[in-house]
């Protein structure tokens, strides 16, 4: 497959990063090993929460949203790495069973200035879509 360049992308291009099923045991794995708060490990004690049950680790969230764009965007590109994150949002939880889809707009591209023969694109990356199906497990 051939990799696009820096210079390949534009300003409003819209990559779709596929979809995913989050499942219960993925969320209690991951915030086992990483964010281990009541919300994200214990059913009985999620429920008792302003949640009103299980939900993902926004972290876990931020991960999963960097492997559906790696699979879907970056995985296509020349990509060396990034610069950093401007910022992260929660604006609603991932409960198990959801179906999410993901997508990157780019915003713009620059060209390096140090070294000409590298640049930036600067996307804005969020999940797009959500579907509740029967279980979760």
């Amino acid at each position: 497959m051939p990799r696009l360049h820096w210079e390949d992308f534009t300003p409003g291009q819209i990559a779709e990063c596929g979809s995913r099923l989050i499942t219960r045991a993925e969320i209690i794995a991951f915030a086992a090993e990483y964010d281990p708060q009541p919300m994200h490990l214990d059913e009985a004690a999620a429920r008792a929460n302003l949640f009103g049950g299980l939900i993902a680790s926004g972290w876990h969230s931020c991960c999963i949203l960097m492997r559906m764009l790696s699979d879907d965007f970056i995985g296509h590109a020349s990509f060396m790495g990034a610069p950093g994150v401007e910022e992260v949002s929660w604006l609603a939880p991932i409960r198990p069973g959801e179906r999410i889809k993901a997508r990157a707009t780019v915003l713009e591209t620059l060209a390096s200035r140090s070294r000409p023969d590298v640049g930036f694109v600067k996307a804005c990356s969020r999940f797009c879509a959500r579907e509740r199906t029967e279980g979760g497990e």
